[in-house]
């Protein structure tokens, strides 16, 4: 009779965990501790796919409801506060450069919430004329949209601020009206000289006012308009457009990136050489 066995182990003995099993004559050694652990890794392996799968479904799930942290930006629009809930007075502007009965920071804020509203792509590009196409844009596409509600063409004033004083633009090499005035570095320069200077502390709810211009990051940076609505505890929301659902926010609570600007618009400030309506 011919048999294998392991260890030179009998059919049906037994010696530490191995075991050996006759079939037919032949004699075959297991190893009950090497099955274990491949048993062990199996299920392991089994219940990291479920926990794996559980958690892919949960996300899922989660972002279709519009239940993940990044999509609560802005959930609480329907019970924002005002500036009064706070006891905080509203800075009126005492211009109305397109003499349309509104403000100029009023008109700013309003014009760039008309523009998000409309829930433009976020998506950046070179165009010839320098305006993205009607449904896209980026962060700096909202300022420009602000202003040209007020009655002003920042991208002109822009190009011609840097024709006059390129050496104030260390951002800019060679001027280009195509781009120039849809970089937040090159808008930082202009609104440093143009526009009043504000605090950078969100909590000082006051500084913050309809119309104001924020700036945040060093290298990497992001621009928006201050809006009039507030949140429960006062902070300002932001509209800005980052491609996120909800374009006007608690931003100043939410972002990881530091404030770096903030700045109110002073249309006497500006030269009349410079000073252009849309």
């Amino acid at each position: 009779m011919w048999y294998i066995a392991l260890n030179v182990q009998a059919c049906a003995g037994h010696i530490s965990r191995k075991r050996i099993w006759c079939f037919s004559g032949f004699g075959i050694v297991i190893n009950e501790g090497a099955v274990m652990k491949r048993r062990k890794r199996t299920v392991i392996g089994i219940l990291t796919f479920l926990l794996a799968a559980a958690a892919a479904l949960f996300f899922i799930l989660a972002w279709r409801l519009g239940k993940m942290p990044w999509q609560q930006n802005g959930k609480d629009q329907d019970t924002y506060k005002k500036a009064e809930d706070f006891q905080v007075e509203t800075v009126k502007s005492s211009v109305d450069f397109d003499q349309d009965g509104i403000d100029d920071y009023t008109d700013i804020m309003l014009g760039a919430r008309a523009d998000q509203e409309k829930k433009p792509v976020y998506r950046d590009g070179y165009y010839d004329g320098g305006y993205p196409p009607e449904g896209e844009g980026v962060c700096t596409d909202v300022i420009w949209h602000g202003f040209q509600a007020a009655g002003y063409s920042l991208k002109d004033m822009v190009d011609r601020d840097i024709a006059a004083r390129l050496d104030a633009y260390p951002s800019v090499e060679t001027p280009d009206p195509n781009i120039d005035f849809r970089r937040v570095k090159t808008l930082r320069t202009f609104f440093e000289t143009y526009c009043v200077s504000l605090s950078l502390d969100p909590n000082d709810i006051a500084e913050w006012q309809p119309g104001d211009l924020v700036l945040f990051g060093d290298e990497r940076q992001h621009i928006g308009i201050v809006s009039d609505r507030r949140s429960k505890e006062g902070r300002p929301y932001i509209i800005h457009n980052m491609g996120q659902k909800n374009r006007e926010e608690d931003y100043l609570k939410r972002t990881k990136m530091e404030i770096t600007g903030h700045f109110r618009f002073d249309a006497s400030r500006i030269p009349e050489d410079v000073l252009v309506p849309d």
